[in-house]
């Protein structure tokens, strides 16, 4: 499919540049493929989903994974993409231009990383050195990878480290928050509990292939970026006897939702799976492993404005996103979100 017909006009003030507080506060779209669009808030959830339904969370830890180096005079940026090893990253490079192979980066803090191998998207291989894990390292030298479009109209600040984290972050490795995740709160989850809806989680860890622009004309000349996820043998099982008993499986983010889809076969079960998934939904997918998604609002153009059009109709997301704008919700990572049941 052409790509320009995942375009729409936004204005810029709807882009929300901090979180609701508090979280479950956020404005929630309920969108169906017919009908009128509801207007509720995150909190509302218990009401709007029935019993013996299970919502799905990406517990992914996002790292600071944005640095700030020198090689020599020059000012390298480096936004970490994807792990390969306990100590070698794979980083889309800001002024790249002046990496050669063997070349150290000063990233500050005492940290330091050999440019070892440029692929063919123009990222990186940065091996770290010294003997402190990595993580370590980037929580004294690295920033929180906030989203461009937040980034360049405000700094990033102390209070970003725990506004784009989620209650569920538990496994280092994301450089962007699910952001769907970050409206839940605990008190949002006692009240599901005591409606009969369950939760379950898995873990995909989202590259910073997430933010870059769709740079084909057409859908099918779009490569994904790989990003490692896993689903546990007793998660699976259990997401297949709530589906067995009538249940409904509403993936929390569309980084859930791939991870899902990837692991599900022909007849709807969905497996254990441990490795890279690259998955790309566009529409005329059928869904094999859920029955909802709860989603935030995405940018035009993007791969997950092309996967919600999977979901419900490319005319009907249109339909809501318009509405949405007409109504003031808030856009993007820290904005509102919507509940997407065909």
């Amino acid at each position: 499919m052409r790509v320009d017909l995942f375009d729409f006009e936004l204005p810029p003030e709807r882009i929300a540049l901090r979180p609701a507080s508090p979280r479950d506060s956020a404005r929630l779209l309920g969108v169906r493929t017919e009908g009128p669009f509801t207007d509720a808030v995150v909190r509302d959830l218990p009401s709007l989903l029935r019993a013996g339904d299970v919502l799905v969370f990406n517990d992914t830890r996002v790292i600071p994974a944005q640095l700030e180096g020198e090689v020599g005079n020059a000012r390298i940026g480096a936004t970490l993409h994807k792990r390969i090893d306990l100590r070698r990253w794979q980083a889309f490079v800001r002024n790249g231009r002046r990496l050669k192979p063997g070349v150290v980066v000063a990233f500050g803090a005492g940290v330091t990383a050999v440019a070892e191998e440029r692929f063919a998207d123009g990222s990186w291989t940065l091996a770290f050195g010294g003997e402190e894990p990595v993580e370590v390292l980037l929580e004294r030298a690295g920033r929180m990878p906030l989203p461009p479009y937040i980034a360049g109209k405000r700094a990033v600040d102390e209070r970003d480290r725990e506004d784009y984290q989620t209650m569920f972050a538990a496994k280092d490795g994301a450089v962007a928050a699910p952001t769907a995740s970050l409206h839940f709160t605990p008190e949002l989850m006692a009240a599901l509990a005591g409606a009969g809806i369950g939760h379950e989680t898995l873990t995909l860890h989202v590259g910073a292939g997430t933010f870059l622009p769709v740079k084909a004309d057409d859908t099918d000349d779009h490569a994904m970026h790989a990003e490692w996820g896993r689903i546990e043998p007793e998660t699976a099982a259990r997401l297949n006897a709530v589906r067995a008993a009538g249940g409904r499986i509403i993936a929390v983010g569309t980084t859930s939702l791939r991870l899902l889809e990837s692991a599900a076969d022909e007849a709807r079960v969905i497996h254990p799976f441990a490795g890279d998934t690259s998955i790309f939904i566009t529409p005329g997918y059928r869904f094999r492993a859920i029955d909802g998604l709860m989603t935030n609002f995405h940018l035009p153009k993007s791969t997950l404005m092309m996967l919600v059009s999977a979901l419900m109709g490319l005319e009907r997301m249109k339909e809501a996103y318009a509405y949405a704008i007409a109504n003031e919700y808030r856009f993007y990572s820290y904005g509102d979100s919507s509940l997407l049941i065909p």
